[in-house]
């Protein structure tokens, strides 16, 4: 005689509600692991600019080039996982990931150092959209509210707290460990992954042939040109020279000559052409029905437009301010990596918790009206600091204002998702969703090299100001004013070593303070900006359509959320 269990069908349910709520906690951890990457180099510039001899536009390549990359390429992967799988994607780019932080951990210059952050970018453009989308193919309804509000609240707390597990590691281990850890969380994704996650993509007639005539290459081609001549003309405007160059350029086999007009303005402007050239060729696409990388339809969607510009704005003031604060304590006080964290900790605190009472609040008020609270918090938290910073200021000083700012930034990014992508129809959620996340990371790399320049052009300058009523000679003062610009502003902490250049050491240290307190006032002017566009956000269309008494800004439930023709396997 045989005995067979039979399983209830609620008990299987359970276990399968479970299994959906652990893949996401894998793919949350994924999506932790590469924004941790794309905030910890700024606690760890100090150390790598000593260690390696970097000049402040290698540190800014450093910093900007992994989400340069990752902005490039996060559509056109979002695309392949919709064709090819999106597990699929998410575990070649954690692959990839892993490789490439290996190779960060033994980079032994500046521009081994950069090839591998380029290559965590190319990872992690993998990671990110693929994520969404299974977000968004697993969950439907309310439940899908509560996993993007999860999500947004994660990337605002994780984007603080890894320059504080970055610190950690550098200041006990050294810098490449904090690349080389990686490495074992990644092989622990990639199993979590097999076990708990679901293949989810698009089904398509015709296979893998098809697929790829679905991936709109000119549009891929375009955005990423566009993007990277775009950010090196406003990192290198500082070194080259904004209209006159100052120094020679090598491409090649050709020389652009010191004395004539910089290449700068010309690299911009072929960036914007580029850019402008990705509209048309979209356009001229859609019209013909052909697949494109950039549906423009889909900024004719108010919240879905106006969400993206204060995406990318949030990104612009988050990173461009970590970049700086670290050079600012290192510069003037000599404070160590783990330090640095601890003044960033309260950002990080912040975030979480304020990320975790967001949902509350947007039942209450509307995810619309959470978003901007949350952003003219970031803007008085940033101009207190700015208007507050002064030689004197430590990292205690600077953890109220950082505290006020994350608090700020957990509201924004808990809900600005949701805002962003509820009216956008749900066969194209994949798309926004890639969209969505370009956004934050075309903001990311552009904030670095907009803050960073201003940064080290006031840092020359201001010094140069300074050490004009001393007694050294003129080409010692410009030679001084050069490389305290140059090393980004560690060149301080040799100054103060030399007790005969105290003065200049003084100077120093006031010239930091005050290119950190003109970065802030940037910071504070471009979120002021994505205040005003949170300003023309409103409830999303669906939040009214629920059943009676339910509360403001809840989504209402639907079937599927999934694309057309979409399929778990």
């Amino acid at each position: 005689m045989s005995l067979t269990t039979s399983v209830p069908p609620h008990a299987r349910a359970a276990d399968s509600g479970r299994r959906r709520w652990l893949g996401m906690v894998v793919i949350s951890l994924g999506v932790s692991l590469i924004v941790v990457d794309a905030t910890i180099v700024g606690v760890l510039l100090p150390q790598i600019v000593s260690r390696l001899g970097l000049t402040a536009t290698g540190a800014e390549w450093v910093t900007s080039v992994y989400a340069l990359v990752f902005a490039a390429l996060l559509i056109p992967f979002g695309r392949a996982g919709d064709l090819f799988g999106r597990r699929r994607m998410f575990l070649l780019g954690t692959g990839i990931f892993a490789v490439a932080s290996v190779a960060a951990a033994l980079a032994q210059s500046g521009s081994a150092l950069v090839g591998a952050r380029a290559l965590q970018g190319v990872g992690a453009a993998m990671i990110l959209p693929a994520t969404l989308s299974t977000v968004n193919a697993m969950f439907t309804g309310r439940e899908r509210a509560v996993a993007f509000g999860v999500w947004g609240s994660l990337i605002a707390g994780m984007a603080a707290l890894g320059p504080l597990a970055g610190g950690a590691l550098a200041g006990t281990a050294g810098w490449r460990w904090a690349f080389g850890v990686n490495l074992p969380l990644c092989l622990a994704l990639i199993l979590g992954t097999l076990a708990l996650v679901p293949e989810t993509r698009q089904a398509r007639a015709g296979g893998r042939r098809n697929a790829l005539a679905e991936i709109d290459w000119p549009g891929a081609l375009l955005s990423a040109l566009g993007l990277g001549a775009l950010v090196f003309g406003l990192i290198e405007g500082q070194t080259y020279g904004w209209w006159t160059a100052i120094r020679p350029l090598t491409i090649g086999a050709f020389t652009w000559p010191p004395g004539a007009p910089s290449p700068v303005p010309l690299t911009l402007g072929l960036g914007v052409a580029l850019l402008a050239g990705l509209v048309a060729v979209e356009r001229a696409r859609a019209a013909a029905g052909r697949p494109v990388m950039l549906d423009l339809a889909l900024f004719r969607i108010a919240n879905f437009r106006y969400g993206n510009l204060a995406s990318s704005l949030i990104n612009v003031g988050e990173l461009g301010l970590l970049f700086v604060l670290p050079l600012f304590l290192l510069g003037v006080h000599g404070t160590g990596p783990l330090q640095i964290s601890v003044a960033i900790l309260p950002l990080a605190v912040g975030a979480f918790l304020s990320g975790g009472y967001a949902g509350r609040l947007a039942n209450r008020r509307g995810p619309h009206r959470v978003v901007q609270i949350g952003m003219a918090l970031e803007v008085a938290a940033v101009l207190a600091l700015a208007l507050t910073l002064t030689p004197a200021s430590t990292g205690f000083g600077l953890a109220p204002w950082m505290l006020m700012y994350g608090v700020g930034l957990g509201l924004t990014s808990a809900q600005l998702t949701n805002v962003a992508l509820a009216d956008v129809p749900p066969a194209q959620a994949g798309q926004a969703s890639g969209t969505q996340s370009t956004a934050r990371q075309v903001g990311a790399a552009l904030g670095i090299a907009l803050i960073g320049t201003v940064f080290a052009t006031s840092l020359g300058q201001t010094m140069a100001d300074r050490l004009n009523g001393s007694a050294l000679p003129p080409e010692q003062r410009a030679a001084v004013a050069r490389e305290l610009r140059q090393s980004a502003g560690t060149y301080a902490r040799e100054l103060h070593g030399d007790a005969d250049r105290a003065d200049v050491a003084a100077a120093a240290d006031v010239s930091l303070a005050e290119a950190t307190r003109r970065a802030a006032l940037t910071t504070a002017a471009i979120l002021a900006l994505g205040l005003t566009l949170s300003l023309r956000l409103r409830p999303p269309a669906g939040a009214t359509q629920g059943p009676p008494g339910t509360p403001p800004g809840t989504p209402p439930e639907r079937t599927s959320d999934r694309h057309p023709g979409e399929s778990e396997g």
